[in-house]
């Protein structure tokens, strides 16, 4: 039976429940925290904790059921070989990728500012997705561990909503996976980016895939863990 989840431009539907994974994409604290990247940029980093408590009741629903559990992270090797100088360079700010900051080096893979921030930290077995670029299929091994769980519906959360969000929903829509994002579980350091996203997401009878709030989709999941038991 087809499970029905009220979202825009219309309701998104699952075929079953043994399809579909939960994305947390970068929340970590180089983008969250004081003395990370993001604030080396200038941002008010404040901002992206507001999706915190959302995200946290989407985990233990999406645990409570067994289902997939998809973390990725931004970062680079220590050599910074899989960083194109562009990227260094971009933003003209005093901290770039790979300086030493509050938080360790700024973007580099094990760094402390590179963690998950500890509210949302990861359980043995859930899956980590270490990406170099915006987008998580991008020179990762994220596609291999899609097909190994016949994963082909995705839920979106995590920021920046306007770029390692929506960049990531767009290679997945490419490949085929019916994409949705809960709203009020991605954020921007600015909200008018959020907002923009979000139309163009759902613009043109879903053409990057559909958009919901969280309360939405936990009512449907949490009405099938009660018809479960």
């Amino acid at each position: 039976m087809m499970i029905n989840i009220p979202a825009q431009p219309y309701n998104y539907e699952l075929p079953n429940l043994s399809n579909v994974a939960l994305v947390i994409i970068d929340m970590q604290r180089d983008f969250l925290e004081p003395g990370g990247f993001g604030a080396a940029l200038g941002n008010d980093v404040s901002r992206l904790r507001s999706i915190v408590p959302v995200l946290k009741q989407l985990l233990i629903t999406f645990r409570q059921l067994n289902l997939p559990i998809i973390y990725t992270i931004e970062g680079h090797k220590s050599d910074l070989s899989d960083c194109p100088p562009s990227k260094i360079h971009r933003g003209n700010c005093q901290l770039k990728i790979g300086d030493i900051g509050p938080l360790g080096r700024i973007l580099v893979l094990g760094e402390p500012g590179n963690a998950i921030i500890p509210e949302l930290e990861p359980l043995p077995g859930e899956i980590i997705i270490n990406k170099p670029g915006k987008g998580a299929f991008y020179n990762t091994d994220l596609p291999d561990k899609l097909s190994e769980q016949k994963i082909t519906h995705l839920i979106f959360t995590g920021v920046t909503t306007e770029v390692c969000v929506q960049t990531t929903m767009r290679e997945a829509n490419d490949r085929g996976f019916e994409c949705l994002l809960i709203e009020d579980a991605t954020e921007s350091y600015f909200p008018e980016f959020k907002q923009a996203t979000i139309e163009m997401i759902r613009s043109q009878g879903g053409i990057v895939g559909w958009t919901t709030k969280a309360e939405n989709l936990l009512q449907v999941l949490q009405n099938l863990s009660l018809s479960i038991k």
